[in-house]
């Protein structure tokens, strides 16, 4: 494994991380505070926005996928939908178990979601491009 390479791929995640954090948290803000929309389907709503522009700038610029965008997107639906099935896991069991503002919980829940999100695409969606 190219340590350098991983670590360029990881810090240009992180920075479509923090775009997709952006937006997943604003669509979410939006449904919950602003259209009263209940956390789940405000969570549901975010992380589909969010699902959309990590995939283009992960295949694209982060991974440099040469890989077809219906291949890459197969993998990456599979690889999102087993994280994300994780982190609304996470979320639910922090909105039964801490007494803080469920917004607050959402944002744990993105950090856990970005903690096994990265190696999952860097070794299972974009493999290829990663040898």
């Amino acid at each position: 494994m190219d340590v350098a390479k991983t670590i360029k791929q990881f810090f240009k995640y992180g920075l479509v991380g923090i775009s997709n954090t952006l937006i997943t948290a604003a669509v979410i803000w939006i449904m919950m505070e602003l259209l009263e929309y209940s956390s789940n389907v405000s969570n549901v709503t975010g992380y589909l926005a969010g699902f959309i522009n990590s995939f283009i700038w992960n295949k694209q610029w982060t991974f440099e996928s040469s890989d077809s965008w219906g291949a890459s997107a197969i993998r990456f639906s599979a690889v999102f939908c087993i994280c994300y099935l994780l982190q609304f896991g996470f979320l639910n069991y922090l909105n039964r178990h801490l007494l803080i503002t469920p917004f607050y919980n959402q944002l744990l829940a993105m950090v856990f979601f970005t903690a096994i999100n990265f190696p999952m695409n860097k070794f299972l969606t974009f493999k290829k491009q990663n040898g």
